[in-house]
Order: C-alpha cells, then sequence, then structure tokens
C-alpha cells in the first residue's frame, strides 16, 4: 500500500470511487471535482496492487467550500481539518486502506498544529461502518444536521469531532 499526492491521472479512478459510495457520499462529477480539488488543503490517494484503491479529501477552516456540514463547521469553530470524504474501493474494505488515510491526515493535522479534525457521517440512514471506524478514532457528536427531504427519505448526519 502506497500514500501519495493526487495526481491528474487520477481522476477517472476518483470519480469512480465516489460514484461507487455515492449513497454515502455528495455527487461529484469532473466538473464538481475540478472545483474542490482547486480549494482543498489535501487529497491523498492509496494505492494498492497498482490500482488506486482509496482517496481522501479535505479542507482547512477559512475555505469557501460550499458544503452545508462545512460550513456548519466554520459556524462553530475557528480552526480545524474538515474531513470531506474518505472513500475506499469496495473490493479493497478491510485492509486498512481507510485506516492509513486517516492516522496520515491526524499525523499532517498535528503537524499543523490544527486544533481538531472534523467530519460528518450519515446516522438517517445509517452508515455503520463508518460510524464505528470514527469511535475507533475518537471522534465525538457535537451535533447533528438534517439534509432537505430527498427521495426516499430525509437524510440526517452526525458532526463530529477529534480533539488534538
Amino acid at each position: 500500500m502506497r500514500l501519495r499526492d493526487y495526481q491528474a491521472g487520477d481522476e477517472p479512478a476518483v470519480l469512480a470511487l465516489n460514484a461507487e459510495s455515492v449513497a454515502v457520499l455528495s455527487p461529484m462529477d469532473s466538473v464538481r471535482f475540478s472545483l474542490l480539488r482547486e480549494e482543498a488543503a489535501r487529497l491523498r490517494v492509496v494505492e494498492h496492487e497498482g490500482e488506486l484503491a482509496g482517496f481522501l479529501m479535505g479542507f482547512c477552516a477559512g475555505s469557501h467550500y460550499d458544503s452545508p456540514n462545512y460550513r456548519w463547521f466554520s459556524d462553530h469553530f475557528s480552526d480545524f481539518f474538515y474531513v470531506d470524504r474518505v472513500v475506499v474501493d469496495t473490493a479493497r474494505r478491510g485492509l486498512g486502506v481507510a485506516s492509513a488515510l486517516y492516522d496520515e491526515c491526524i499525523a499532517w493535522a498535528r503537524d499543523k498544529q490544527l486544533n481538531a479534525i472534523v467530519a460528518e457521517i450519515d446516522i438517517e440512514p445509517p452508515n455503520l461502518g463508518s460510524l464505528k471506524f470514527h469511535e475507533k478514532y475518537g471522534f465525538q457528536e457535537v451535533d447533528r444536521l438534517a439534509h432537505s427531504a430527498q427521495a426516499p427519505a430525509q437524510k440526517v448526519v452526525s458532526l463530529q469531532r477529534l480533539p488534538l
């Protein structure tokens, strides 16, 4: 497993991974990805056996990112790194890809002397794997945010924070 910075040739694999997990992420086409990539403070990928196995994209406080979840954190905290999405290829789950991305992200945030890492996790409908994963790292819920109704049901996220 090898962690590295995103490279332009990774775009098709990143978009495919995002599409594979879109039920627990926001959609992202190449235009949206280009905008997010320009604003992101961190965009790391993991290669496993020569293929892209996962990625992590996030934003620091003060970004112009338009996500309502990011905006909530901006309204309540002045210093943080927001994990917008961590995505692992379904065929490679359980190999430690997400842990490798988070371990490196936490070390990077500490090196930058940031106060916290923040993220949101779906609770309606529930993303139990992500909830357990974040709990393992010590994330704690600071609030919940309901998003407008989307068929078939409303989405609710747990806004979580890991103090550093």
